[in-house]
C-alpha cells in the first residue's frame, strides 16, 4: 500500500533531521572567532563575516552527526550537517558579494543554503528520493522562519527571519 503524503513528509524531516540541527545549533552554541578569521576578499568586503564561526560550526556538525549516528548512519548524518553548514557559508560568502551586511534578509536564499548543501553532499552517499526533495523544499522555508521568529523571541537571535 502507498504512503500517504503525510508518512512521506514525515519521512522527509526525518531523513533531514541532522541537517535541521545542525543548522540551528550555532544559533544557539556558536559565536567566538570566525570561520574566515577577519580575512578580506579582493573585493574589499569580509570573506564570510562574523556571524558563520568555527565554534558554531564544530557544534553544528558535530550535533548533527550525532542525530545521524543514533538514525543508525554516522556518514549520512555528518554530511547532512557539514553539507547544511557548507551551505550556510556559500550563502554568507555570496551575499557578502552582493552587498548585503550580516543578518540583512535575502528570501529564499537565507532558508533554502543550508537544503542545498545538505543534499548535495548527501547524494555523494545516497540517493535521495525526488519526492523528499520537493518535500524538503516546500516545508523547510515555514520551518526555517518559524524557528527563527521564535529564536528572536527567545532573545538568541538579533533578527526576527
Amino acid at each position: 500500500m502507498p504512503l500517504s503524503l503525510l508518512e512521506r513528509i514525515a519521512q522527509a524531516i526525518y531523513f533531514f533531521l541532522p541537517a535541521y540541527v545542525a543548522n540551528t545549533l550555532p544559533g544557539i552554541f556558536g559565536g567566538g572567532t570566525p570561520l574566515d578569521f577577519g580575512k578580506i576578499f579582493v573585493d574589499g568586503r569580509r570573506l564570510l563575516g562574523d556571524g558563520v564561526t568555527i565554534r558554531g560550526t564544530l557544534v553544528g556538525v558535530a550535533g548533527g552527526s550525532l542525530v545521524g549516528a543514533l538514525q543508525g548512519d554516522l556518514l549520512l548524518g555528518f554530511a547532512l550537517s557539514f553539507g547544511a553548514l557548507a551551505g550556510d557559508a556559500v550563502s554568507s560568502f555570496l551575499k557578502r558579494r552582493m552587498g548585503f551586511e550580516r543578518g540583512a534578509p535575502v528570501p529564499l536564499l537565507d532558508q533554502l543554503n543550508f537544503v542545498v548543501g545538505a543534499l548535495v553532499l548527501a547524494s555523494l552517499f545516497t540517493e535521495i528520493p525526488r519526492d523528499y526533495v520537493i518535500i524538503l523544499f516546500v516545508i523547510t522555508p515555514f520551518g526555517h522562519l518559524t524557528v527563527n521568529r521564535l529564536g528572536y523571541h527567545l532573545k538568541i537571535k538579533d533578527v526576527p527571519w
